[in-house]
Parts: structure tokens; sequence; C-alpha cells
């Protein structure tokens, strides 16, 4: 096919015909395409599929990481093992396209590749390589890993999704109405554009920019000298930088030059949104937030049979088929631990991306009551942990490691490795209980509770990110009430979730699983009913076109 000219190989609907070009450092589209971390990849995945199913005017443009994010394997102690596997794609097609951008004053090579909107059914996505053999090793290990812990690589990633993917853009002749910016990795190409068209208006009216990070440490800052040593600023002097982007100390904030170039931004929940207007309302010159609540692909993340007994009212047929959703997903956990869980067991499910204010390790915290819940005959449970920590956050590893230690006293605890796509699907319908317990309010959204619901797994969370719009108590799901959190500080934050998570347990979703069978059935079907109602990213989708690239 031909790139010369690029158009979306597919007839675009007509309420989408506005031309998008989706920026974003990762992409979950499915298992085999390993260019993803966790919750950004997800959500922007189920983007480019959702905008496939609508017929949406829309590209993707990624990064392809020859070693992905990095494979969780184990250690000889079963402990948590880094290793880097590089990856091979067949399906992905060469476009041809082969370009130079400068990096640290010093030209590399662009290679793209192309993922066909057929293979995956997902809108096109353009990945950008300097693996080639034109370029020098150091050039070369720009993509080699996702998120690098060297700083100067990290910058060097930003400036090819940016700079790199503006380009990309015009190789095309794709001349899109938006340019997207999905989190604020990309965020170079403003100096890219302003270069092209030589004012800031013209950038403005064409960007929009979701923010997914709910506090201000956690946006990406880069000492702005180092910028300017490694050419991210396309060759623009430190004056004029500082003059654009209102930037006034030493510290270059991604997240705030994205708002102030932007025409608008979003939040990803409709408490994000608040948070992120208080957060960023006391500076200057930047653009109106609203809120996009995230969502999930119904059709890519959902049990289908589930579904269909559900809308038969088949009572009988939806346990059958949940029961063996979990049989199923315990050979898993049999695999890699040697212990056989029991599908007729309370399953409760915490996995996830490992990061300290996501509390993995939270419920071991009370060892009494911990201690109390694994050993209790009349209302058994099994517990599944999962997820990826950082490769180089060595505190979220030591946690990892010390859940993997704890779980070897217990034939009712697992912890599992290999935290991606499949495995996310699988430990889904191995959940009756999806367990969240975010420090409120620092998750954006968190969405792995709106594909567990799509699996019939009951959604028990702290109310943060996506939950106050989702969790009637009791209803469709169970949602720890907010204590006076602005009055508390960590420890007392901590111990008030604590308490309230057992206590609820114990008193409330014990025994409604173990004596109310049928009104907790009711209460998984209500989530999945609700969860593709509200929380399906058709909505998403159809919802950045009405509402930010207008």
């Amino acid at each position: 096919m031909s790139f010369t000219n690029y158009n979306v190989p597919y007839p675009i609907n007509e309420s989408y015909k506005t031309k998008v070009a989706y920026f974003s450092m990762e992409f979950a589209v499915h298992q085999p395409l390993k260019i993803y971390s966790g919750g950004l990849g997800f959500l922007s995945g189920s983007h480019l599929r959702s905008a496939y199913e609508l017929r949406q005017n829309m590209i993707g443009i990624g990064i392809l990481w020859k070693y992905g994010y990095y494979d969780q394997a184990r250690n000889q102690d079963e402990t948590l093992q880094v290793t880097w596997m590089e990856k091979h794609y067949s399906f992905l097609e060469d476009t041809g396209i082969q370009f130079q951008i400068i990096i640290h004053d010093h030209p590399v090579w662009v290679k793209v590749w192309y993922l066909n909107p057929e293979t995956f059914g997902t809108a096109p996505l353009f990945l950008l390589s300097t693996d080639v053999p034109e370029n020098d090793y150091v050039s070369q290990t720009i993509t080699h890993r996702l998120y690098d812990a060297n700083v100067a690589t990290k910058v060097a990633q930003f400036i090819l999704l940016g700079v790199g993917g503006a380009k990309l853009v015009d190789e095309l002749n794709f001349n899109p109405d938006r340019y997207h910016l999905n989190e604020a990795h990309g965020v170079s190409s403003v100096f890219y554009l302003y270069k092209k068209f030589g004012n800031v208006e013209d950038i403005k009216k064409r960007l929009v920019f979701t923010t997914h990070t709910p506090e201000e440490a956690g946006n990406e800052k880069h000492d702005i000298y180092l910028c300017q040593k490694m050419s991210y600023f396309c060759g623009l002097g430190l004056d004029e930088v500082r003059k654009l982007t209102g930037i006034e100390d030493d510290q270059f904030n991604h997240s705030l030059v994205a708002l102030r170039f932007a025409h608008l931004a979003n939040g990803v929940s409709q408490l994000h949104g608040v948070v992120s207007r208080l957060m960023w309302g006391k500076y200057p010159g930047v653009c109106p937030i609203i809120s996009i609540t995230n969502a999930q692909n119904w059709r890519y993340w959902a049990d289908k049979q589930l579904y269909r007994f559900m809308e038969e009212n088949n009572d009988a047929g939806w346990d059958d088929r949940k029961r063996y959703l979990k049989r199923r997903s315990f050979e898993i956990v049999a695999d890699q631990t040697g212990k056989l869980f029991k599908p007729d067991v309370f399953t409760i499910v915490w996995a996830r991306r490992f990061a300290g204010y996501k509390r993995a390790d939270f419920l071991t915290r009370n060892k009494e009551r911990f201690e109390k819940l694994l050993s209790n005959k009349q209302y058994p449970v099994q517990i599944i942990w999962a997820g990826k920590p950082y490769p180089m956050d060595y505190p979220a590893i030591n946690e990892f490691n010390s859940l993997v230690n704890l779980s070897k006293k217990y034939n009712n605890v697992a912890v599992l490795t290999g935290y991606e796509l499949t495995l996310s699907k699988r430990l889904k319908q191995a959940a009756d209980c999806w367990l969240n317990n975010p420090r409120v309010p620092r998750e954006a959204s968190g969405t792995s509770g709106m594909t567990a619901a799509m699996n019939g797994a009951v959604n028990f969370s702290t109310d943060d990110g996506w939950i106050p719009e989702f969790i009637n108590n009791a209803n469709n799901g169970f949602v720890v009430p907010k204590g006076d959190y602005a009055r508390m500080n960590t420890q007392e934050q901590d111990d008030y979730d604590l308490n309230k998570i057992y206590d609820m347990l114990e008193q409330e979703i014990l025994p409604l699983y173990y004596n109310q069978y049928d009104t907790w059935r009711s209460v998984a079907i209500n989530g999945m009913r609700d969860v593709r109602f509200r929380f399906e990213s058709g909505r998403m989708a159809n919802e950045y076109y009405q509402e930010l690239y207008k």
C-alpha cells in the first residue's frame, strides 16, 4: 500500500471525519505486541480498537520497543527477576519510510513500521524505531526499553515520539486536524510544529492533551539545560523557549507545557478532572481541562458467554460459566506455584501495576486480621496477587518479593508473574472480588476494574478514579466510604481504609457470597450491565470526537 499520501484504509463514518493523530508512549492492543507497561497502554489500546469499530479518522503513533517493557520472570527462590528478551513481529509491515531527526546535535535515523487495521482490529498504528544499522549503538538503544531508566535516553525517547511522530505525520502527508497527546511524553512535537507553522496560534488550534497524573510530583520534569543539550527544542534558543512556554525556573515541566500549548485538555475521570483543575489552576496560561472518563473495549475484554447467560436470565448457565472460567484460570496458578485453588471458594484478586500509592500489600498490613481471613473455615478465601513493578523501582520490587515470600506459608495465597493482557483477562475471570485499594485521590482513573466487571468479577474499591461514577454500594459493587481524608495524615488514612476493608469483607461481602449467592450473582450481573453501558470505550472514543476534537 502507498504511504506517500496516506488515508485511513477503511470507509470513514461522517460523524468522525476530523483527522486525528494520536500520540502515545505505549499501546496495549493485543498480547503478541509487547510495547506497553500498564494502564496508559491498556487505555490507548482500547481507544484504537473502538476507533476502528466506529470507523474514526484516526491514526496512532507510538514506538516499537525492541525489548518491550521487560519480561517478568523468577529467580530460584521465586522472587522477581527482570529479563530483557528481544521481540520479533512478523505481522508488522515495513512502510519503507525512513527519515532523520536531530537528537543531541546528531542526526538519528528513524524507521517506521505499520500495524494494519485488519491485523488486530484497531485504527492504523505507526511505530517508530531507531534500531537500524545506519545509527550508532547509542542511537539504536533509544527504542530498546520502554521508560528507560537513563534520564538522557528517556528524554531522547520523548523527542522521538514528539518530533519524530510529528515529522512522520508530514512524511505521510496526513495533515491532521488534531494532534492528540495521550500524556505529555510527546510534547516536544510543539517545537517541531512551531518551526513548521511559525506561530503558536496554529499549534493551539490543532493540539489537545490528555493528562493521567493526579499529582504534581508524578508529572515528568527534566532539567531544561539537559533538554537543550539533547536538541529537545528543535534548535530554538533557551530564551525563546522560556518565552514560548512560560517556564521560568530550570525544570522543564512537560505536562505544564502541554497544557499551555493545547487549546483543550481532559482528565480521565470526573474526579480526576476536578483534581487536575485544582492542581494546574494556579499556573497562568493553562487551557481548560474537561473530563472524559476512561473506558475499555467490550469486544476485546468481555466474556461473551457470561453476557449471553445474563441476557437470557439463565442463572445456572451463568454460574456454570463463571465456575469454568475460575477453574481454567486456576490452572495457571497451579502451573506457576504448585497450588490447587478451588472454583467454589471466594477468590480475591489484586492485580495491576505495582506502585506505592496502589498499596499492593495492603491486606497484609494487619497481620492478625489477615491471618483470620485466610484461616476462616466458615467463609474460606483464596487470594491472588500479580503485577509488574517498574524494573528500577526497588521499593515496589521489594513489596512484590515480600508477597512472594509470604505466599509460601499459605496454600490459599498465590503471587503470579507475567502480568500482561492475557494473564490480566484470566485473572479477571478468576476473581469473585476485584480488589482495588489506592490511596484517595491518587488514582486518576484505574480502569482494571472495568474489565474485571466484564468478566463477572465484583469490584471492591476505595472511592477513587472512575469508581465514584460507577459503584452503587451493594448494588453493582462495594466501595469504602470516603473518610475525612483532608484532615488525616497518610498513616491515619491507611488505618481508616484498612479497617473499613476488613469490616466490609467480614461483615458484608463474605456472608453475602456464601449465604445469599443469588444476591451476590445479581451484584455481579448489575456490574456487568452498568460497565457495558457507561464504561465501554465506544462511548469514550465518541466523547473524544464530540468534546475534545470538536
